[in-house]
């Protein structure tokens, strides 16, 4: 990494508010139930330095003001923004079409209102398919619904291309990210305790198994099966209550057992240098079963935008076709969240000219206890936003 100055940083509020009248209220709570949409962001700056350029990290669901990549870049000299969306730490209801406005809310706000010429998007982990949405909408927009069929003009939300795009320890799609996740082995929704032994990831003895390519090629094809079990029942839910023409439009439900994937056990499994039986949230057949575990409550709606393998349009192999803005993918090398195949996938994907790829060797997903990794990530985006007269 070039030589950089190290500043003290210092974090502000941020509140965009805007109309978005809606046929029902989706989220608890003041903000969604009075016609508003208010979010919250939270700029982190270096002290006494200024920048015409904003790197804005968002995640669908989560915050990323407390991520060490973003307070390491700040204190590095850039102005970045942790953008929360209408459905943070809560993604139960979210539509990725209502969050490609949010995203465009911030962006028109730090080129109008904030005195920023310049904006990068910085998708890390499962904002890495919604940076590559919005970019592909911002840049040619063609959505005019969501997947449930409601309405959702993006062409008409007026979205601001950003002038760059980073994938930064990012899966290409929420969607696929749990159909290579789910547990085949749930016969009955309603039970998760009926499952086929065949497919039981964390049977007897599981801990030292290693996974044949049968085994993986049957495995896959159930999981994809049962993803598309649960889509088959949302349609035909939403098809009922659209039917009976009543006051009831929307359902919340829950999906058992989502933390199966046979790379948590078998490292050989595209290896990297991750642990075995072990996951970014833990244990993975403690989360396979706990409350954190992907998709575990969702709404129909929420399903079909945001984990229907087949309807979910957040897909950055699909999208980054559409991308021409310059482009930088880091994988960290010991990755326990995001598949090893995923960003040199994201990567070719990208229709950009100008794309650029590092490995950080070693580094986990949040490079917990990595002061060095970290560093090493901080110094490729800071060298690249320099070559690119970013910062």
């Amino acid at each position: 990494m070039t030589e950089a100055q190290e500043y003290p940083v210092e974090r502000l509020w941020k509140h965009i508010a805007f109309r978005n009248p809606a046929a029902f209220t989706e989220t608890y709570g003041f903000s969604g139930s009075q016609g508003m949409v208010n979010l919250e962001g939270v700029l982190i700056r270096p002290q006494g330095h200024e920048s015409k350029t904003l790197l804005i990290f968002m995640h669908p669901a989560s915050t990323l003001q407390l991520l060490p990549l973003p307070n390491r870049l700040a204190a590095l000299g850039c102005h970045v923004l942790a953008a929360g969306s209408r459905y943070q730490r809560n993604d139960t209801a979210l539509i990725m079409e209502n969050v490609l406005v949010d995203l465009g809310a911030y962006i028109r706000a730090a080129k109008e209102d904030w005195g920023y010429e310049k904006i990068v998007l910085c998708g890390w982990s499962g904002g890495g398919s919604l940076a590559s949405y919005y970019q592909s909408q911002a840049e040619n927009p063609t959505v005019t619904d969501t997947p449930a069929g409601d309405p959702a003009d993006i062409r008409a939300a007026g979205l601001i291309p950003a002038d760059a795009q980073m994938n930064l320890a990012a899966h290409y799609s929420r969607a696929r990210l749990l159909a290579e996740w789910i547990d085949p082995s749930v016969r009955d929704e309603n039970d998760p305790d009926d499952r086929d032994p065949a497919l039981d990831l964390y049977g007897p003895g599981y801990a030292d198994r290693r996974f044949d390519a049968e085994f993986l090629d049957t495995y896959r094809a159930a999981q994809l099966d049962r993803v598309r079990r649960i889509t088959a029942r949302v349609r035909d839910t939403l098809d009922t209550l659209k039917a009976r023409g009543g006051a009831e439009v929307e359902r919340g439900f829950v999906t058992y057992r989502t933390m199966a994937d046979p790379r948590f056990i078998d490292t050989t499994i595209e290896p990297n240098g991750r642990k075995p039986l072990w996951t970014y949230l833990g244990h993975p057949e403690t989360v396979n079963s706990g409350p954190v575990g992907l998709a575990r409550f969702s709404t129909l709606r929420s399903w079909l935008s945001q984990w229907s393998i087949d309807d979910a349009r957040a897909d950055s192999l699909k999208c980054g076709r559409a991308i021409t803005v310059p482009f930088l993918a880091i994988e960290c090398g010991a990755d326990d969240a995001v598949p090893q195949s995923h960003t040199r996938l994201i990567h070719d994907a990208m229709g950009s000219r100008d794309k650029t790829m590092h490995l950080v060797e070693g580094a986990n997903h949040y490079f917990v206890g990595q002061p060095e990794h970290l560093n090493t990530a901080a110094g490729h985006v800071l060298d690249w936003l320099r070559a690119r007269d970013f910062v």
